[in-house]
């Protein structure tokens, strides 16, 4: 019978061999509104960690992925943010916050680029009050991923990774 020892090491080699087949990408990762607030604000909703500290635990788990992270309260920015990278990565990771249920203007920014997006929430959304059941920048992503906590982003990375390994 295998040890343990042997077990985690036979699985960190795996780990590893299928991290360094991803290739080398550029995503950037673009939070909206109050997400600055994260590890302070509703930590019952957001959880206590920041966003930084777990950006840091991305780039350990995709280390042939360079990471861009923006964040702001303002609209424009987030729009002028999607159209300097749009054309140019491989991949935008997008928590719009509060942004996501009422700019038109966001989902006309994103459907304007030819990067993909894929929406990101950190809380279930749908489980939450009726106004933030709808989502007005959904239709102009690739795809949306809500409710996993900050393993929301991890999971849209890993999206980004294998829709563009099946092109």
């Amino acid at each position: 019978m295998y040890s343990l020892f042997f077990l985690l090491y036979l699985r960190s080699i795996i780990i590893r061999t299928f991290v360094q087949n991803y290739r080398s990408m550029n995503i950037q990762i673009i939070n909206g509104p109050n997400l600055n607030l994260l590890g302070i604000r509703e930590k019952s909703i957001y959880g206590d960690a920041s966003f930084e500290s777990y950006l840091e635990k991305l780039k350990l788990r995709f280390p042939t992925i360079k990471f861009d992270y923006f964040q702001s309260n303002i609209e424009g920015e987030l729009i002028n943010k999607i159209h300097e990278v749009g054309f140019s990565y491989d991949g935008i990771v997008m928590n719009a916050g509060a942004y996501t249920h009422t700019s038109i203007a966001l989902h006309d920014a994103i459907r304007g680029i030819k990067t993909p997006v894929i929406e990101v929430h950190i809380s279930n959304i749908h489980s939450r009050e009726s106004f933030r059941h709808t989502s007005m920048i959904a239709a102009a992503c690739v795809g949306s991923i809500a409710g996993f906590g900050m393993d929301s982003y991890r999971l849209a990375v890993e999206a980004i990774v294998e829709r563009s390994t099946t092109k």
